[in-house]
């Protein structure tokens, strides 16, 4: 069996690292480079329980636990595993005298951190980035292959997908296709029956702060003009800090490459981050950067076999949860692909046919347009 994966984020990676465990021969396809768009920027932060109640509780308990396995297996410290306590807290940027509450010394003086709302026990985190290359490193050690090309459409006989089109005019033959390209997996809406899947964008700032600042993650609420902005801080143990906190709807580039960050919102994330730890302050920012986070209609990941054309599948729409999620959606499409069924997590919740297809028509004359 020869599975071609569409997209070398951490869904793709950690599909192909599953599906080559099982000695399935495996290829990426890649159009920029492993972990180049929200899988390289965005915060790798992992909660276990704060799904509980939601579609996604089943899939990001399981994650959370096989990122713990992974780590032990693979040698975690090589992406930056290891255990959080996080805590919650809300900032006055015109205090500056000590106010009640737990005691984060990294923090201000004007930020009140009022409880702990993640223990090590069920927090931590990982280097995005260095998590996902890591995972296609391990496939590739199993065999799996990464093909840098754009992927053009797909090969077809009537109802069953046989293989992948990328630009020059070349098929790539397949015995199974999944589309893991994040955001820009609405561009296989065009060759497939899939609902839209939408890229919301974030900016995040990363400081070298030095490896004092303890494993500890604030998530705030910080007033900023007349709004109550939503910052995350996570300090990681390679020396430096990454924050995010500002996000916004902005048309999708249809090359991953052209995404750039807002001059305007990576200033005022600068201001904050300021005034709400003495520590970033003074910090070098050694990277200003941005991208776009995928997400369905309803919230909720799409995971599974497209109905109606054979061979074909799809996992993307994690939203700010991909990191948490990749091991857990890549193992399920292993066992989808291998033995016809998830065995560890239901995907009932994930069927891409919950949601309306997009037009291809349409989505193609929006595409030729842009």
């Amino acid at each position: 069996m020869h599975v071609v994966i569409c997209g070398g984020g951490a869904i793709g990676a950690s599909t192909a690292y599953y599906l080559s465990r099982r000695d399935v021969a495996v290829t990426v396809v890649e159009r920029t480079g492993i972990a180049c768009a929200a899988s390289g920027k965005s915060g790798g932060f992992l909660a276990r329980q704060w799904s509980d109640g939601l579609p996604g509780e089943e899939l990001a308990r399981r994650s959370f636990d096989l990122h713990a396995e992974l780590a032990a297996e693979l040698g975690g410290d090589a992406w930056g595993y290891r255990r959080l306590t996080t805590y919650a807290g809300h900032a006055d940027p015109w205090e500056h005298s000590h106010r009640k509450g737990y005691d984060v010394a990294w923090l201000s003086d004007g930020v009140t951190v009022t409880q702990e709302i993640g223990s090590p026990g069920n927090t931590a985190q990982v280097h995005p980035g260095l998590y996902t290359r890591a995972m296609m490193q391990a496939a590739e050690t199993h065999g799996a292959v990464l093909r840098l090309a754009r992927v053009t459409g797909l090969a077809r006989d009537r109802n069953r997908v046989t293989g992948v089109q990328i630009e020059g005019g070349d098929v790539i033959q397949a015995d199974a296709v999944v589309i893991a390209m994040g955001p820009w997996s609405i561009l296989a809406a065009m060759w497939l029956p899939l609902p839209a899947i939408f890229g919301l964008k974030g900016h995040s700032l990363v400081f070298d702060t030095g490896t004092s600042v303890p494993a500890e993650a604030a998530f705030l609420e910080y007033p900023d003009s007349g709004e109550t902005l939503s910052p995350e801080l996570f300090p990681r143990p390679d020396g430096t800090t990454y924050v995010c906190g500002i996000s916004g709807e902005e048309p999708l580039p249809l090359d991953p490459a052209a995404v750039m960050p807002d001059e305007k919102s990576i200033a005022r994330l600068e201001r904050l981050c300021a005034n709400v730890s003495p520590v970033l302050a003074s910090a070098p920012i050694v990277a200003r950067q941005a991208c776009f986070r995928p997400i369905a209609r309803d919230g909720v990941p799409v995971i599974g076999d497209i109905p109606g054309v054979e061979n074909a599948y799809v996992a993307t729409g994690h939203s700010v949860w991909g990191i948490l999620n990749a091991p857990a959606t890549g193992e399920a499409m292993a066992e989808l692909i291998t033995e016809n069924r998830a065995s560890r997590i239901d995907l009932e919740p994930f069927r891409p046919n919950r949601l309306p297809p997009l037009d291809p028509a349409r989505l193609r004359r929006a595409v030729q347009g842009a």
